[in-house]
């Protein structure tokens, strides 16, 4: 979502603006699992940029730097940030058995999957064809060749 937004102040590109606020409403079904299951919540300071993991940090820094040399590599990164939500959301359902959590998974994912479309679908109106960044392509091509999800 910090990226997004990031992106939004430099380049006014509403999709920046509409998936950061997706991505929100996202953050807040996440809280409230982890509410109800009283998990620890991994975010210990919700300041832009601010990680705990130095690794997520350092992403954050060089997501950052490629977005801010021109829109057009701003929309790349939303894309490639989603692409790997998708296998991390995947890897995450594998290695859970609880079915409410299996379900939240499942919704980011569906999210992940329409913010894909969106930036592809950006990508693809300056007249330049996507390349699958992390997914395979055929996996890409399927998602962004399929209709909207609705939340479930």
């Amino acid at each position: 979502c910090d990226v997004y937004v990031t992106f939004f102040g430099l380049w006014e590109l509403p999709v920046f603006d509409n998936i950061s606020e997706s991505e929100q409403v996202h953050t807040t079904q996440v809280q409230a699992m982890i509410g109800k299951y009283r998990l620890m919540d991994p975010v210990v300071d919700d300041a832009a940029g601010v990680f705990v993991d130095q690794e997520l940090a350092v992403m954050y820094g060089t997501l950052i730097a490629d977005g801010s040399r021109s829109s057009l590599k701003a929309l790349y990164v939303g894309a490639a940030i989603e692409e790997i939500d998708m296998i991390d959301l995947q890897h995450a359902i594998d290695e859970t058995d609880n079915t409410d959590i299996q379900r939240l998974y499942e919704c980011l994912k569906s999210g992940s999957r329409n913010h894909l479309r969106a930036y592809v679908g950006q990508i693809e109106n300056l007249g330049i064809v996507y390349e699958a960044q992390f997914l395979s392509r055929e996996e890409v091509d399927s998602i962004v060749d399929s209709p909207l999800e609705r939340s479930r």
